[in-house]
């Protein structure tokens, strides 16, 4: 595991903890702008495309889903950018700009009138998306201090587990009340707050010694492609599932959409608590971690294909595929940094890249499904089989790993 700085570790204990929880209040925001559209994906889609969803409400469905793609598209495109762009800024003052961004964008997808627009306002709020993940989750691990990366990168992830235990279904649930518009405008309001937390608790931090070109430079190594590769492949699984989960509580199980928030409470509550197992583990064997997390992620996949038509299949398997998904975070997360030395913040940003790529291509391959005609059940299938490329691709990079030069960086 690569040494993070610790300029603003020796921060007193007193003022550690209201950073930390400002910097992952920033992340439950981030959260409720992912994650909401899963819940709304229907009202959505009758606002948007209202010709399209009296014709076939499956097909108009699945084309809201693109309001998913988008936003993760703009994390991708996003976050190396920032990332290279911003070497020498210092954190804290990069955080505060990217959570003004946030502001900007979400509301701008609130008031978008054609769903063309929204697309548009969805991949710009989505730019800075890795970015802060990036920067929160490196000052987070410096005021933790050495050897606790895992965990501190976990206390901001932390922040998207409070979102979808609490938020989420609290946001979906007045979107289904007041319109998806509406809520997106409390994201918002959410986001201005954070941006306000964060400003009166996070210490100031001085400049990095990165630089553009260095940052670049990490993107010359295999080892973060291959890595970045198996982030985007793998974690796809848990978002070809979570993007459609309203549909399947409605459609497969038959039951009400009030049940929905409930669902996504479930799912929250297993992201959170394999949040915090995921940043114990990795620091301890990060490895390990990876390959188990993978392989508990393909079994919830099946086991939820195999019973999301009952009501505590379906509650069971929203908790497990949380669970196991967010296991993974950290790791992932970890290991991109381990493999990007002297370039931090560009491991960071890629690896939220490659997530949101996964969350473009989970949403994509399963909205392709249903619109095949296979059903709300069948993304969990697509899941299963991107989970197994998952771990199949993690094995080779440690496998890859063990082979370096213990001398190389």
């Amino acid at each position: 595991m690569p040494h993070i700085s610790n300029t603003v570790a020796e921060v007193e204990t007193r003022h550690r903890l209201p950073a930390l929880l400002a910097l992952a209040f920033g992340a439950v925001a981030i959260g409720l702008t992912e994650f909401v559209p899963a819940g709304l994906l229907p009202q959505i889609a009758q606002d948007v495309l209202g010709s399209e969803y009296a014709t076939s409400p499956p097909d108009a469905v699945a084309h809201a889903g693109w309001m998913v793609t988008a936003y993760a598209l703009g994390v991708v495109v996003g976050a190396p950018t920032i990332a290279a762009l911003t070497a020498r800024v210092p954190r804290r003052r990069l955080v505060l700009a990217l959570l003004v961004t946030f502001v900007a964008g979400t509301v701008a997808s609130a008031v978008a009138p054609s769903f063309e627009l929204v697309i548009a306002a969805r991949f710009v709020a989505g730019l800075p998306h890795g970015a802060y993940f990036g920067a929160a989750g490196l000052l987070a691990a410096s005021l933790m201090g050495p050897g606790s990366e895992g965990r501190g990168f976990a206390a901001v992830l932390s922040g998207l587990t409070v979102a979808n235990v609490v938020g989420v279904p609290a946001i979906t649930r007045l979107g289904q009340a007041a319109g998806w518009r509406t809520a997106y405008l409390v994201i918002a309001l959410v986001f201005a707050l954070a941006l306000v937390a964060v400003a009166a608790t996070v210490p100031d931090a001085p400049a990095t010694d990165g630089s553009p070109a260095a940052e670049l430079r990490s993107l010359r190594r295999p080892l973060v492609w291959l890595t970045a590769v198996t982030a985007a492949v793998g974690f796809a699984g848990f978002f070809a599932v979570n993007s459609y989960i309203a549909p399947v509580t409605t459609e497969v199980t038959g039951l009400s959409s009030g049940t929905v928030p409930w669902v996504l409470v479930a799912m929250g509550l297993g992201m959170t608590v394999g949040n915090a197992a995921g940043g114990w583990y990795a620091d301890r064997n990060l490895p390990r971690a990876t390959l188990l997390g993978f392989t508990a992620m393909i079994a919830t996949a099946v086991l939820f294909g195999l019973t999301a038509d009952t009501t505590a299949g379906l509650f069971a398997g929203a908790f497990l595929i949380g669970g196991t998904s967010l296991f993974l975070g950290p790791a992932l997360q970890s290991r991109l940094i381990a493999v990007a030395p002297g370039a931090q913040l560009m491991g960071a940003a890629v690896n939220q890249s490659a997530m949101n790529i996964a969350n473009s291509l989970g949403a994509a391959l399963g909205g392709a499904v249903i619109a095949a005609g296979l059903g709300y059940r069948a993304p969990a299938w697509v899941g299963v089989g991107l989970g197994v490329a998952g771990l199949m691709l993690a094995a080779i990079g440690f496998a890859a790993d063990r082979r370096r030069p213990k001398t190389t960086g």
